[in-house]
């Protein structure tokens, strides 16, 4: 059973239900959850051979609305999120710094339904620092900073980006052609595919329209779907474009009428939750 199912089963079970009344609106704690993991793959850092590190400590920003709706339930809700972003890492053999939390912060920027992550690295002699916001103070360990300081016996963290890389993150993204513990990525074109309830949808085409129609590439029987919804065009790279739909797409978060696709990312159309997926090989 997936990491995310099993937050999805634990979380049925709290609090006699309450969680499944205050998440009627488009915030659901399953999206939170996959932006975290997003959040984790995105900035890990290579340490060495068999160590990859990831941010332990995370904020999740919520439009003024969805904050005062879950607030009441910051505490039990980050720690099911945190124990969520443990049993990930532990798939993903990632490891940590120091202790996972996650905090829920109101962000008056943002509408009701959207939210946005933030995450740092740190260590576990510092973590009771307050948190830095948005990295706005430009110290490292700050939100959108490398951590101060790298784990013990580790080599030291890169002063410039590796070869083909670019800055970004807690470090930098890994050399092409390179995965987590130094294992060479398989050659051969890339695969692509989508996955809906559990189902996969391999895409062997240039283009992949969604929607209600029968005449749609892959149809989603979803009220809250038109008839031709979106479609995504694969290459490098892959993106997704609203085809003039009535309820419009929601994009790793955000709303949006066109946006770049990357492995995992999470697309929302109606009322059900899109998987894009790619990889090599």
């Amino acid at each position: 059973m997936g990491v995310l199912k099993k937050f999805e089963q634990r979380l049925e079970g709290l609090v006699n239900g309450t969680f499944a009344k205050v998440f009627k609106s488009e915030v659901q704690p399953v999206e939170i959850a996959g932006a975290l993991q997003r959040e984790c793959d995105n900035n890990a850092t290579i340490w060495n051979r068999d160590r990859t590190v990831v941010p332990n400590d995370f904020i999740v920003e919520l439009s003024a609305p969805d904050y005062e709706r879950l607030s009441p339930y910051s505490g039990q809700l980050g720690d099911e999120l945190a124990g969520m972003v443990r049993d990930y890492a532990k798939q993903q053999r990632y490891t940590f710094m120091g202790p996972i939390k996650v905090h829920l912060e109101k962000a008056d920027d943002l509408d009701t339904g959207l939210y946005r992550v933030r995450s740092r690295t740190l260590a576990s002699s510092t973590n009771q620092q307050a948190p830095a916001q948005g990295g706005a103070t430009g110290r490292p360990g700050g939100y959108g900073y490398p951590p101060a300081a790298p784990p013990a016996g580790a080599p030291p963290m890169p002063s410039a980006p590796p070869p083909g890389g670019r800055p970004g993150g807690y470090g930098y993204p890994q050399p092409a052609g390179q995965r987590p513990g130094g294992a060479p990525a398989s050659g051969g074109r890339t695969r692509y595919w989508i996955e809906i309830n559990g189902t996969r949808h391999q895409i062997s085409r240039p283009t992949l329209v969604l929607g209600r129609s029968t005449d749609a590439d892959v149809r989603i029987d979803d009220p809250g779907v038109s008839r031709r919804h979106c479609e995504i065009r694969t290459g490098t790279p892959s993106t997704i474009q609203d085809l003039g739909s009535t309820n419009g797409i929601v994009v790793d978060g955000q709303h949006t009428t066109r946006a770049t696709l990357r492995d995992g990312s999470r697309i929302v159309v109606g009322s059900t939750t899109v998987i894009y997926r790619q990889a090599e090989g």
